[in-house]
């Protein structure tokens, strides 16, 4: 099942709720692929938003996501400018996935900046594929084009954490849109896979993305991020990640918590 046709078969399931079955092509393990959850909640979070562009999402993974999900939307606030929204995702096994999302409308400001150059590597076209065979990797995987711009691979018992990746929807009825964009950024496996010199298991616990742009758009429907591990100790590392449109231009950037088993 691709992308838009995961979207389009999401169902009313009364006052606001949202329930969406999880195929196994979209699995990863005995869960569902992360960025997936988070992009399902978006999607029941955005008819409460009074049409408000998404500013920031964050998301706790709370227990295994898989079958028939629902997702519950409540407005937590809504004032003159943004608007708050949680958003509860269940199961049969209960809560399944907890989510703060916030929408904004823009404002003039004195402050127009932004410091965060896209780094310096090879484009999709020169890059090669980052799960060094064709059709390797974790199931949901086989629906992003996923290519190595710089770094290194899973395994590879690299001396630090720094990845930059080239992906996008292998579905090509997938929009540029905020909904497609989240369910897209977490592709990657964590960075601090790069240092492993042998397989471990790993599991996003929270996620934290902010869109910096309301206007989503990109050549060919590339975008590169960049995954850095800042830090991995007691068994838990905490990741930066960065993305960029086809141009250079910033469209997230965003935080993870992930617990480590290795």
């Amino acid at each position: 099942m691709t992308f838009a046709e995961l979207l389009a078969a999401v169902t009313p399931a009364g006052s606001h709720a949202r329930s969406a079955f999880i195929p196994e092509t979209w699995m990863q393990g005995r869960t569902a692929y992360g960025g997936l959850t988070a992009a399902l909640c978006l999607e029941a979070a955005t008819p409460l938003a009074a049409g408000l562009p998404v500013r920031a999402v964050q998301v706790a993974f709370v227990g295994p996501v898989n079958g028939t999900v629902t997702c519950k939307p409540e407005v937590l606030r809504q004032g003159k400018n943004t608007v708050f929204v949680s958003v509860r995702m269940t199961g049969d096994d209960g809560v399944l996935a907890e989510a703060i999302i916030t929408f904004g409308a823009a404002r003039a400001s004195s402050l127009d900046f932004i410091h965060l150059p896209s780094p310096d590597v090879p484009g999709p076209d020169a890059a090669p594929n980052y799960f060094r065979k064709e059709g390797t990797g974790p199931t949901f995987a086989q629906n992003f084009n996923v290519l190595l711009a710089g770094g290194f691979p899973p395994m590879s018992g690299a001396a630090e954490a720094d990845v930059s990746i080239w992906m996008r929807h292998r579905d090509p009825d997938a929009a540029d849109d905020a909904i497609a964009l989240l369910a897209l950024a977490d592709a990657p496996p964590p960075a601090a896979m790069s240092m492993f010199t042998q397989p471990g298991r790993i599991s996003s616990m929270t996620w934290m993305a902010e869109f910096l742009t309301e206007t989503i758009t990109t050549d060919a429907h590339w975008f590169l991020a960049r995954h850095t591990a800042q830090t991995a100790r007691n068994g838990y590392s905490s990741q930066q990640m960065l993305m960029w449109n086809r141009a250079g231009e910033p469209v997230m950037i965003g935080r993870q918590t992930i617990a480590v088993f290795v």
